[in-house]
């Protein structure tokens, strides 16, 4: 079959998973939860199987377990949030006109110096439209998860049937694993093991060490701005923990909720106020030379801006689904591309006739592609 006609038919399909993704977007999200679990889980599964638990006994105690915690999170931990983001959000008219008036007492006469009377009143318009602007969209995205039934209907079933699916995957997954591998042509299956571990390692490595990332530094944050005694602080710390998984994100919103809040509390304490910044600066120094090079690593190799784009992204087209799959589709694409790079830089295209060498500890080109299999 012609070049032409193959990628042709690749792009086709690939138009139509897409269409399918968007179309069926709100139904697909406990499947491919259920699936990311198993995902997850399996190296958990296999582990107890080498124990001698038998596989479907090793997936009901994993599956129980993960149950049981995940309960225990939904009583506890949910109503304190949800009491906490209230408080939060029925304070920001005292927290903006505190602050516009922080901003007359201190900022005023210099400002009136500069731009003339009318520069102070601007600001203040200006700080007191930005802050409003934010309580309204927080207000309304928190009302948007709770309203219309279909969303209600989208939680239920996200409860419910991604247990489901992930017991049911987590039983058959290593079945499943062999038979996608028998799938692939023989000619082509060294390839595709190599960039199956490839795209394994980024994903696992990805999840495993961002996940504690992102809970080392949300403890951390959490218990330093409650030590300082910052109002919601242990909430802002838990989110901006939470939202570390989005590089730049999370450290930047905890910085600015924090520094706001701080100034409305404390002012004009600027002992307890630049506790409140150290904390997030000492986080990002932990975070960028401590945790992401140990947890995380080179293996991951996924650019933060590649990875912010592909979240947002999926996320805008998708909804929830597509954050589900941002960061798989994202490391797969970048274990390819990568793969696709090498090959180019070990082809005669690149190297115009001169003699071919391995590039990046990668076999020659020859050793790549096995020769074709002869008839019987």
């Amino acid at each position: 079959m012609p070049i032409q006609r193959r990628a042709a038919i690749v792009l086709a399909v690939l138009a139509v998973v897409v269409v399918l993704l968007y179309q069926l977007r709100d139904v697909l999200v406990p499947f491919v939860a259920g699936a990311a679990l198993a995902y997850v889980l399996d190296p958990v599964a296999d582990r107890l199987e080498r124990l001698g638990i038998g596989r479907l006994a090793a997936t009901f105690v994993i599956l129980a377990v993960f149950l049981l915690l995940l309960v225990v999170a939904l009583i506890v931990v949910v109503p304190l949030a949800a009491n906490q983001v209230a408080a939060l959000v029925a304070s920001m008219p005292a927290m903006i006109t505190r602050i516009q008036a922080i901003i007359a007492d201190h900022a005023g006469p210099l400002l009136e110096r500069a731009g003339g009377s009318g520069a102070l009143q601007e600001l203040q318009s200006s700080v007191g439209n930005l802050m409003g602007q934010g309580a309204t969209w927080l207000l309304g995205f928190l009302r948007s998860l709770w309203s219309g039934s279909q969303a209600i209907v989208g939680i239920v079933s996200l409860l419910v049937v991604t247990p489901v699916v992930a017991f049911y995957l987590l039983v058959d997954w290593d079945r499943m694993i062999a038979t996608l591998d028998r799938w692939v042509p023989p000619r082509h299956r060294d390839t595709a093991r190599l960039l199956a571990r490839d795209i394994d390692g980024a994903i696992t490595s990805f999840i495993r060490g961002q996940s504690l990332v992102c809970l080392i530094l949300g403890t951390f944050y959490a218990a330093g701005l409650w030590l300082v005694g910052l109002n919601f602080g242990v909430l802002i710390g838990l989110m901006a923990g939470f939202l570390t998984f989005i590089p730049y994100v999370g450290s930047l919103t905890g910085f600015l909720l924090s520094t706001g809040v701080a100034l409305v509390q404390f002012w004009p304490d600027w002992v307890s106020i630049v506790m409140t910044l150290a904390i997030f600066l000492v986080g990002q120094f932990i975070e960028g030379n401590v945790l992401q090079p140990k947890l995380v690593g080179d293996a991951v190799r996924l650019h933060p801006v590649w990875l912010m784009f592909a979240l947002l992204a999926f996320g805008s087209l998708f909804g929830f689904l597509g954050l589900l799959l941002a960061v798989p589709i994202a490391a797969a694409l970048g274990v390819v591309a990568r793969y696709g790079v090498r090959r180019y830089l070990q082809s005669r295209l690149y190297h115009d006739g001169t003699p071919i060498l391995a590039a990046d500890g990668l076999p020659p080109v020859a050793e790549l592609t096995p020769p074709a299999l002869s008839k019987p």
